[in-house]
């Protein structure tokens, strides 16, 4: 058997370092792409391929991507949140998978939010408490 190289000790060291942070869950960037129905049909499926290849590429482990549920405003789908570690989520509207790739690369990377492709998500509305007899 040969030698272990500080090269080898730190490819391993990589490796396990990456499990562990998906183990824990462990990020800096979380991007959920909306799938319900109407956002497969409109490209959802693109958009998270393309998000996942730009994470591979980008070699980083501290960013997680997910499937989420649609936000209810399905004319402006695909759509995808992008939430920084101590930012505001922000949502991305009509992404398709060249959009997905300047968002990771702009927002996720850089820090530059892309407003003009961004959606404001409507605020649900309270539920109000049933009344009460004698009120």
């Amino acid at each position: 058997m040969g030698r272990i190289t500080v090269e080898d000790l730190q490819k391993i060291k990589e490796k396990t370092r990456g499990r562990i942070a998906l183990r824990r869950q462990e990020s800096t960037a979380r991007i959920t792409v909306h799938i319900g129905d109407c956002g497969l049909e409109a490209g959802a499926r693109d958009v998270m391929k393309a998000l996942l290849e730009e994470i591979k590429k980008a070699g980083r482990q501290d960013i997680h991507i997910f499937a989420g549920d649609c936000l209810g405003i399905c004319e402006t789908e695909p759509n995808i949140t992008v939430d920084i570690m101590g930012g505001q989520p922000v949502v991305y509207r009509e992404v398709d998978a060249e959009k997905a790739r300047r968002i990771f690369q702009r927002h996720v990377i850089n820090g530059e939010v892309q407003h003009e492709d961004t959606v404001e998500v409507p605020a649900a509305e309270p539920e109000s408490e049933p009344a009460r007899e004698g009120q």
